[in-house]
């Protein structure tokens, strides 16, 4: 036992030093296990970190995240130094957020507020659970604040952007994800692409802008400018509305806008201008509000429109924005003014005015098809050059078709009138009265390549006026070229000297002449002035009527054709051709002429005579008769016959000599020479005073069962007494009941039964009596 006691001892001892070697062990181990000191903290600064990130919820929902590689808490004022910054912000879903980087930032810890004094960019509706379906806007600034509690951010440095359809810079900008409104403070400048495969860049410039996501909108203020390719328009504050990320439409305040194409500008502006876009931006409807102005300018000429509102649709079926009609609606006016020829004058400026124009263009935009007017309107003609007349035309519906160059080609409107002036002409002291007319429709057709004037058709109750002439018929049509107007069914004319109606009457515009054809009646009516002796006299109108009636110089020549017959009174002219000269006072007749003349007394005459007694004519027949004013000689040819009652008169020629005024000093000129200043005579009508018969002479008298029989190649017969004087060509009286007488010279006088026979010496007279 006493052999064992130093070996407990010494395992006693072993054990102890290893259970001590091991408690150092563990006591090193864990010395070497510990945490190092921390390094101290520079002054002023609370604490550093890699890798922070903040966020801030609301109702267990993330609204702002902020991620850093690094920061650094700094004491006073309690913020961050934030640098590999990320921010972002959700929207109230939680399914997107709006991301903000960049390399360094200042987070106030207290206030929430973020800045960024170097390069930030933005990227807007980040998809949370997928990847975005397109390019995502993305804008690019400095100097940027945010505040995390909001998620607003703001810059006043330039910042650029980039979108799905474009990109864009602006000096100073703003962005609220609450509203989410995007607001550009000035220099602001877009470059925008639809979305089809045509589409061309947009350039948008304002003074400022917002965009409103909510809305799909784009605030432009306080002035605006879009170019896309040839059109350019200039304007106040403007409202961009977005379709599927690419411009709809435009709405601008105040616009001035112009299309470029070859061969042609059209300028357009108005108070304020809507514009429709396609998918590939091109402009496929303009809409102008108040003061609407639209300009199509072309080497062939200008048309302006003024309205109060006008619509215009365009084509972009071949890439382009080709213009296809126009409707200005209120107070509408379109004046075209053709551009004037090298070698000529321009036709005249047509304006139409109307509430309601509707235009249509040719195939290509270039030129008009055709104007029309959904209300009543007015077109003028307006002059450009010396000797051309104003005109005007009125009408319920007026239509004007174009052709090739923006040359008229024709208009037609219906309820119509019409206003034409013409010029003074040289030497006349004043213009000529102007022309109106009337009627229910109306076409008229322009020379396609000058666009003159060519002819005008108006029918359904014509109706025409010039000064005191006027006219009317079924149908009227005026040639231009040859300044005439033809009238036709019905046609009359009139004025303060007489009246004509016939089938078809033709009107010279130039010089008054006027030609009636068929049916012819005509009316002239007496002058106040003059003698009334005559073969027709001036107190009374004179009638005619005839195939044919031709009129010139201011009616002081007039010709009858066709069956004339002319009538005053009693007094009658027939025959197939009438002419009458009223300047050297001559009448003549062609053809079949019968004239009948009544014998009138004076009035003292007239009132001791019985009135009931029966009138009494002198009727004449022969092909031709010429009867001259001057000498008041008719003078009958060709084979003529004088008939009175109990007498008649057969010879080659007749001369007819009517009464001269009862005053023998009396020089008042007759109505076929016009009225003059002289005083009337008095009235003894037409009526015969003697009559010169030559060539082949035979007068026939019957009275009481008596004939007597003249003849002689010269014979006179004088009224007044009844008297008759055969000489030449071996003169010679049978009486049926004195027997035969002849001698050089017989007279007769029928009245009282008495015969004066005159012989020579180598014939001398001799009679052969009857005795019972």
């Amino acid at each position: 036992m006493r052999h064992f006691r130093p070996l407990i001892l010494l395992g006693i001892l072993a054990i102890l030093g290893a259970v001590g070697g091991s408690y150092y062990l563990r006591v090193e181990q864990r010395t070497l296990s510990a945490p190092h000191k921390p390094k101290d903290l520079p002054p002023g600064t609370l604490g550093t970190s890699h890798e922070w990130v903040y966020d801030h919820t609301n109702k267990n929902k993330t609204v702002v995240e902020v991620r850093a590689k690094d920061y650094r808490q700094i004491q006073d004022p309690n913020r961050l130094e934030l640098q590999g910054v990320e921010l972002r912000i959700f929207n109230k879903d939680g399914t997107a957020y709006r991301k903000i980087t960049s390399a360094t930032a200042d987070f106030d810890l207290g206030t929430g507020v973020m800045f960024s004094n170097g390069a930030v960019e933005i990227t807007l509706n980040v998809p949370v659970d997928h990847p975005p379906s397109g390019k995502l806007m993305v804008i690019q600034s400095s100097g940027v604040r945010f505040e995390t509690k909001t998620g607003k951010a703001t810059t006043d440095r330039p910042a650029n952007f980039e979108f799905d359809r474009g990109k864009g810079s602006a000096v100073g900008a703003s962005y609220d994800p609450n509203t989410g409104d995007l607001h550009m403070n000035s220099q602001v400048k877009l470059e925008w692409t639809g979305l089809g495969k045509n589409a061309k860049v947009m350039n948008i410039e304002a003074g400022e802008l917002t965009y409103k996501e909510k809305e799909s909108k784009v605030y432009l203020a306080p002035w605006s400018k879009l170019v896309r390719d040839n059109l350019t328009m200039n304007g106040g504050p403007a409202v961009i509305t977005l379709a599927d990320e690419t411009i709809s439409t435009v709405d601008a305040q105040k616009a001035q806008g112009v299309q470029n194409e070859p061969g042609r500008q059209l300028s357009f502006s108005a108070d304020q201008m809507f514009l429709n876009f396609d998918d590939n931006t091109q402009v496929n409807k303009i809409q102008g509000r108040d003061h609407a102005k639209l300009v199509s300018q072309t080497k062939a000429g200008a048309t302006t429109i003024h309205t109060d509102r006008i619509d215009m649709d365009l084509d972009t079926a071949d890439g382009e924005s080709v213009l296809q009609t126009a409707l200005a609606s209120g107070h509408s006016v379109i004046e075209s003014k053709p551009a004037a020829p090298a070698n000529g004058v321009a036709p005249e400026t047509r304006i139409l005015r109307s509430d309601i124009i509707k235009t249509t263009m040719k195939p290509g935009g270039q030129d008009i098809d055709r104007v029309e007017t959904e209300s009543p309107g007015t077109l003028e003609f307006a002059p450009n050059g010396p000797g051309q007349p104003h005109r005007w035309v009125n009408g319920e519906r007026i239509g004007i078709q174009y052709a090739d160059g923006n040359q008229i080609q024709s208009m037609r409107t219906v309820h119509v009138s019409t206003r034409t002036e013409k010029p003074k002409t040289a030497g006349a002291k004043q213009a000529p009265p102007p022309a109106l007319t009337w009627s229910q429709d109306m076409q008229a057709l322009f020379d396609p390549k000058t666009g003159q004037l060519a002819t005008v058709e108006q029918w359904g109750g014509f109706r025409y006026q010039a000064g005191d002439r006027q006219a009317k018929a079924d149908k009227a049509t005026f040639d231009k070229a040859n300044n005439v107007m033809v009238l036709t069914g019905g046609a009359r004319v009139w004025d303060s000297t007489g009246l004509t109606s016939a089938g078809k009457i033709v009107l010279d515009q130039g010089n008054g002449d006027f030609t009636a054809d068929g049916d012819v009646n005509s009316t002239r009516m007496p002058d106040k002035q003059g003698s009334s002796n005559g073969m027709l006299a001036r107190d009374e109108p004179l009638h005619a009527r005839a195939r044919k009636m031709t009129s010139t110089d201011d009616n002081l020549n007039i010709r009858y054709d066709g069956g004339a017959v002319l009538w005053q009174g009693a007094n009658r002219l027939q025959a197939d051709v009438v002419e009458i000269d009223r300047d050297n006072g001559i009448l003549k007749a062609h053809g079949n002429v019968i004239s009948q003349l009544q014998d009138k007394k004076s009035e003292k005459k007239r009132a001791a005579a019985d009135k009931d007694q029966a009138p009494l004519f002198t009727v004449v027949t022969a092909p031709d008769m010429v009867y001259t004013d001057d000498t008041r000689l008719a003078d009958y040819t060709g084979g003529a016959m004088l008939d009175r009652p109990g007498l008649r008169v057969n010879s080659k020629e007749i001369r007819a000599f009517l009464k001269p005024p009862d005053d023998p000093k009396e020089n008042a000129k007759s109505e076929l020479k016009g009225s003059g200043d002289a005083k009337p005579a008095e009235n003894q009508g037409s009526s015969l005073d003697h009559a010169f018969a030559d060539g082949g002479v035979q007068i026939v008298e019957t009275a009481k069962g008596r004939t007597r029989t003249g003849t002689a190649d010269h014979a006179e017969y004088y009224v007044s007494d009844a008297k008759v004087i055969l000489r030449q060509g071996k003169p010679q009286l049978v009486d049926t009941t004195k027997g035969t007488t002849r001698g050089r010279e017989l007279t007769y006088f029928a009245n009282n039964d008495r015969l004066l026979v005159n012989g020579v010496e180598s014939q001398p007279a001799n009679s052969l009596l009857l005795r019972k």
